[in-house]
């Protein structure tokens, strides 16, 4: 246990690279949790009340840190293809580059690269086993990847890029799926343990757009 708690007190203190009083480069920390999201979601998730869900706020909340985002010229709201009466929220260039270039977890990003292959392997699956753990006990769902999610399904042969050809499909939203689409994060995951086939299927495909 002493260790246990040894661990989680080094997270906590990590942590304040993302939790922070006042605001760093014009945005308090949960608007950058919020951009940051968005940044990393896929096109089901970009919704304001899977944000809201997300950074745990009310959907008023989350409505006014959108409103600051669009102020800001970092985000803008397009009607929904699937569903023309809800709209997604979009990073713009201007909100992509403020990533990149200011993000608070960005030197946190950077020392965890640093583990090397190996050591980011064994930290990213660890922290998913203490979510998993997490979850469990609070019976709630975090967003994950696309790629680890039940719902995700092989749709044929390999097919020309594009959703119109994508070689995935998402059987909760009976919608196709690019290969870039399932490193996105998703809100409606639910996680699975049996995903032979289709891991072997996105390394391939993986191969083959980088060849």
């Amino acid at each position: 246990m002493p260790l246990a708690r040894e661990a989680v007190e080094l997270l906590v203190q990590a942590a304040r690279a993302w939790y922070f009083e006042g605001n760093r480069h014009g945005l308090r920390d949960r608007e950058w949790m919020a951009l940051r999201f968005l940044g990393r979601a896929n096109r089901f998730s970009r919704t304001p009340s899977a944000l809201a869900g997300f950074i745990g706020s009310t959907r008023a909340t989350a409505s006014q840190i959108v409103k600051t985002l669009e102020s800001k010229s970092y985000l803008v709201r397009k009607p929904s293809q699937e569903d023309k009466r809800s709209v997604v929220l979009h990073v713009t260039a201007q909100g992509e580059k403020c990533l990149n270039q200011h993000d608070p977890i960005n030197h946190v990003v950077n020392a965890v690269a640093a583990l090397g292959n190996d050591g980011c392997v064994g930290l990213r699956d660890s922290l998913r086993d203490v979510l998993n753990h997490l979850d469990a006990a609070h019976q709630r769902l975090d967003a994950s990847i696309c790629r680890d999610c039940m719902f995700l399904a092989e749709r044929g042969p390999a097919t020309p890029k594009g959703r119109a050809g994508a070689e995935f499909m998402c059987r909760l939203y009976r919608a196709p799926v690019s290969l870039e689409e399932t490193e996105l994060l998703c809100t409606s995951f639910e996680r699975t343990r049996d995903r032979p086939k289709i891991e072997e299927h996105l390394d391939r495909a993986r191969i083959a757009s980088q060849g």
